[in-house]
């Protein structure tokens, strides 16, 4: 897997701190804290780049962090801070027949909605976090 770092930024909201992708148009993220929002724009992004691969788009080449200029944010918003979300970008997507209970499914698709992610980005981030978490043990 090809390792990249694409640039994110904090705006701080009246309940919390929002975080954009310069380079991901309509791609975003939210957290109460700080460290919230940072743990959710890894989430989102690592999403939102797994829908795009499985769609076939081509990903745009990662924004230097200092060379982000003022045209690539939001100026009316009350800037917290930038930084880097580093992102595995899968070679090559395996489509799969899955069975489960509606129920969960139904949870499942309420949560990726919610964090802006497709059905696919969501599984694909709950196995990942898995194989991390066994590869601790």
């Amino acid at each position: 897997m090809e390792t990249r770092h694409y640039v994110a930024v904090m705006y701080k909201g009246e309940e919390g701190i929002s975080v954009a992708f310069p380079d991901f148009l309509g791609c975003a993220s939210y957290g109460r804290t700080i460290h919230e929002a940072a743990l959710q724009a890894e989430v989102a992004l690592t999403g939102h780049i797994g829908w795009m691969v499985e769609e076939g788009d081509s990903l745009p080449v990662p924004t230097p962090l200092d060379r982000l200029d003022d045209s690539m944010v939001e100026p009316s918003e009350d800037e917290v801070g930038r930084f880097l979300v580093r992102v595995e970008i899968p070679a090559k997507w395996v489509r799969l027949n899955v069975s489960m209970a509606e129920t969960l499914v139904a949870q499942v698709d309420k949560a990726a909605n919610q964090l802006g992610m497709s059905r696919s980005g969501f599984f694909a981030e709950a196995a990942r976090r898995m194989l991390e978490t066994q590869a601790k043990c």
